[in-house]
């Protein structure tokens, strides 16, 4: 016998197949726009987890993953690694990756002279972003505060005594124009939130940084001049320095692609 679907299951069938057909056909809803400054181009210094102009020392015992560049000084500024050379480069136990100075054999001369011309521009824009969103924040302490995508300014000294979060999405940026120096405090972090990456925050220091013992950092520091570790911290980032680095057993990562 022929079974006959009633009116209502009809309808009730209908419906359905209309609101399956309804759902496969939703378009996809984008993402959030980014929010935040335009990126600072770090073109060939982005290829350094550090990078320095006058000298690289370390305090065995650390762990680095990433290049290391250093010009114009030459190799005999790379100290505490305890170097294998190599042709162009260098290793170490320390470095998960080569080490680089101005004296090796061609081209990282060249290589390094372009990538420290980079690094220098990276600074000069990031430095010179005008119309911040936020200046002179907490007075310069950002210690226990919540920071959303911008540009912020400071025309002195940063400081954060007590942990920091940086929040934001994936593709969101951030620029920190600091016109002294900044300095983190012993076994303080710096906590991203929200998906925010550290490849997309950039610290623009004129004066020195210094990272406290056994602190964590994230981001990428452009310094004018001197960045410092203390023993034990550790940065997921780049430190890319007009003079010198120095560190004393630190960890040392360079950021997620």
């Amino acid at each position: 016998m022929k079974k006959i679907m009633s009116k209502q299951s009809f309808l009730f069938t209908v419906a359905i197949i209309g609101a399956f057909a309804l759902i496969g056909c939703q378009p996809p809803v984008p993402p959030p726009a980014p929010q935040g400054p335009a990126a600072v181009a770090l073109g060939t210094a982005g290829n350094y987890v550090i990078l320095a102009q006058t000298a690289v020392s370390n305090s065995p015992t650390s762990a680095i993953v990433g290049e290391i560049g250093l010009s114009p000084a030459a190799t005999a500024s790379l100290t505490g690694f305890a170097l294998t050379l190599g042709t162009g480069y260098a290793t170490s136990a320390q470095v998960n990756g080569r080490l680089y100075a101005a004296d090796m054999t061609e081209p990282t001369p060249t290589n390094l002279t372009a990538a420290v011309g980079y690094m220098q521009a990276a600074y000069t824009d990031a430095a010179g972003r005008v119309t911040p969103d936020f200046t002179e924040l907490g007075t310069g302490n950002i210690g226990g505060l919540t920071l959303g995508p911008g540009l912020y300014n400071w025309a002195g000294a940063v400081t954060i005594p007590t942990n920091v979060t940086i929040s934001g999405g994936p593709n969101d940026t951030w620029i920190f124009q600091i016109g002294g120096t900044l300095n983190l405090a012993t076994s303080v972090q710096v906590i991203l939130a929200g998906g925010a990456q550290a490849k997309n925050i950039i610290w623009v220091v004129a004066g020195a940084t210094t990272l406290g013992a056994s602190s964590h950092f994230e981001g990428i520091i452009l310094d004018q001049t001197a960045i410092t570790l203390g023993a034990n911290a550790s940065v997921n980032g780049r430190l890319l320095a007009q003079s010198a680095v120095t560190l004393i057993s630190n960890n040392v990562t360079q950021p997620a692609p």
